[in-house]
């Protein structure tokens, strides 16, 4: 089923929970990562390296180096288990990272903006992992540690609500 059309019966983690998976996690593997600057993945990546405490690891077959970082081929290839593990990649390749990620043991299986796939999730849940869809990491950490007007948005708005510190 095309995840255009996929109905969406799963429901994910709330913000409390989101912002709880992020505190827990000290590495990150983006499967799918790519050097043109052009692409979400390289904008995530040039975040999450410049702005967070993750350790940050590249994946993608065709690579060598993103961003001055060694590109692993697969998530096997990491020199440790990523906690969390990023997806930048078509619908119907997720069943296949969320097999590699349950295989090496990662934590959570995180779906960039615009992905969701119900089976996907479901397996992940039965195999104990956290999931999370159709959400990007780098807002979700912008947005809990005060940090939108750096990641790319500026809403205008001035608050005295106290940043929540990881």
């Amino acid at each position: 089923m095309s995840n255009a059309v996929e109905a969406r019966t799963w429901e994910g983690p709330n913000a409390a929970e989101r912002l709880d998976i992020l505190r827990n996690t000290t590495s990150i593997a983006i499967v799918g990562a790519s050097n043109k600057p052009s692409r979400a993945s390289y904008f995530v990546a040039t975040y999450l390296l410049s702005s967070s405490k993750y350790k940050v690891y590249f994946v993608n077959p065709v690579l060598n180096e993103i961003l001055g970082e060694p590109v692993y081929k697969s998530l096997a290839d990491l020199p440790e288990v990523p906690d969390l593990v990023e997806v930048f990649r078509k619908h119907d390749d997720l069943p296949g990272v969320l097999d590699e990620a349950i295989a090496v043991g990662a934590k959570t299986l995180w779906l960039q903006l615009g992905s969701w796939h119900e089976d996907v999730a479901a397996r992940a849940e039965a195999a104990g992992m956290n999931i999370v869809m159709d959400r990007c990491v780098k807002i979700e950490h912008a947005r809990f540690h005060g940090g939108l007007r750096l990641a790319g948005f500026n809403t205008g708005v001035i608050s005295s609500k106290r940043q929540l510190l990881a």
